[in-house]
């Protein structure tokens, strides 16, 4: 096998693998529940029980520059992933009903 042939499958079952794992069913980072959960925060802000997760994401922009990496509805609770501009890594815990951050620098 050439030098480039070599190189050239690398590089094509570096670019499959992602593919293969999310065919074969493995949850993203949000869990294997995340799609019914997102509907119910949406109708959830829509009935005007939960704050929406937009105005949470603004407020945490607010506090730390940065953006999120995902978010998602936990129980009463919003999780966000937050890629800070300094580059740290940050998990808010949001109360769904109020908006107002429980945890998180």
């Amino acid at each position: 096998m050439t030098r480039f042939a070599a190189i050239f499958a690398a590089a094509l079952v570096s670019m499959t693998l992602p593919v293969l794992a999310q065919a074969q069913g493995r949850p993203d980072s949000l869990g294997a529940d995340w799609r019914p959960r997102q509907d119910e925060a949406r109708s959830g802000a829509r009935e005007g029980r939960l704050v929406p997760l937009e105005r949470v994401i603004q407020n945490i922009a607010r506090r730390v520059p940065g953006r999120p990496l995902d978010a998602g509805l936990e129980g009463q609770y919003y999780r966000v992933r937050w890629a800070a501009a300094d580059g740290r890594r940050i998990d808010f815990i949001v109360d769904a009903t109020s908006g107002q951050i429980v945890s998180g620098n």
